[in-house]
């Protein structure tokens, strides 16, 4: 009987060894599957980490270069250093911000909302910060246009001064009395702007009256002797005497000189005083505002 079952148990044994041997070389295979799919997950990070790395290393050389570029353009156009300064920056600044989106773009993540929340938080930020876009805005545009630079003196919104910084959000003034104001540039660039130094040359014009006995030719000839002895005057254009207009208690006169805008002031000082003297040496007077009253009397 044990006989007869013998060549069953070997024939179950033969196939239990089979079967062990099979799942051996199964789990040998899986594993060496997991191993490999680790492997190549493991090298296709790598690869995207060297990717990433490289990306950002190419981005930031092409902004610097695209900085550099734009203020150098900036400069050859003459643009001022400030805003050529803001112009590069900008375009570095565009550059990263591109690469950045591209390489969040190589690990899947989607751009297109991250770009809807900087557009928002942008629209925000300009809404809360408008008076100060504005005035940056106008800094832009002065420093564009140039309607005065530094070293001129201006009067603008409503300040007197020389203008020692032009800023892209405001602008600083040193007045004549030495005292230093900061403007923003929208309250300037809103407003009217003269540049009073601008032009080389300046024209001085004093006011006088004269009595109404005087002789008008014979003042005239005094006035205009005493415009061509000052130093300070340029001869060219020359200087004019005007008739001005019949006031209520003397005849008005005009002295018009030309002089280098740097000699303002002194040849402002200069003519009243040769205009004065002059008046005085010719017996012509300079009569006080005056009113004549008549009173009449009242029969009782």
């Amino acid at each position: 009987m044990f006989s007869s079952l013998l060549p069953l148990f070997q024939e179950v044994a033969t196939a239990a060894a089979s079967d062990a041997e099979s799942a051996e070389n199964s789990a040998v295979e899986g594993a060496s599957a997991v191993v490999s799919s680790i492997k190549d997950m493991a090298q296709a990070h790598w690869m995207d980490a060297l990717t990433v790395v490289v990306l950002f290393f190419v981005m930031t050389i092409l902004a610097s270069w695209v900085n550099r570029l734009i203020f150098g353009v900036c400069k050859k156009a003459k643009i001022e250093d400030t805003l050529s300064h803001f112009f590069g920056k900008l375009g570095r600044s565009v550059v990263l911000i591109v690469g950045v989106m591209v390489i969040l773009g190589k690990f899947g993540i989607e751009t297109s909302s991250f770009a809807a929340i900087l557009a928002a938080m942008g629209f925000a930020v300009g809404m809360a910060m408008q008076g100060t876009l504005g005035n940056f805005a106008s800094g832009v545009l002065l420093l564009i246009f140039r309607p005065f630079k530094v070293g001129d003196v201006v009067n603008a919104a409503g300040v007197i001064g020389k203008v020692i910084l032009i800023d892209l959000f405001t602008t600083v003034l040193d007045t004549p009395d030495n005292r230093r104001i900061i403007v923003p540039n929208g309250a300037i660039f809103g407003g009217t702007i003269e540049n009073i130094s601008f032009h080389k040359t300046r024209r001085i014009e004093i006011s006088v009256g004269t009595a109404y006995n005087a002789d008008l030719d014979k003042v005239r000839a005094v006035l205009d002797q005493a415009a061509a002895q000052l130093k300070t005057r340029i001869a060219d254009p020359g200087h004019q005497i005007v008739l001005a207009s019949l006031g209520e208690s003397c005849i008005d006169w005009k002295v018009r000189v030309w002089c280098a805008a740097a000699d303002y002031f002194p040849c402002l000082e200069e003519t009243t005083r040769a205009v004065k003297y002059a008046l005085d040496e010719a017996g012509v007077s300079i009569p006080y505002p005056q009113m004549d009253v008549h009173l009449n009397k009242l029969e009782a």
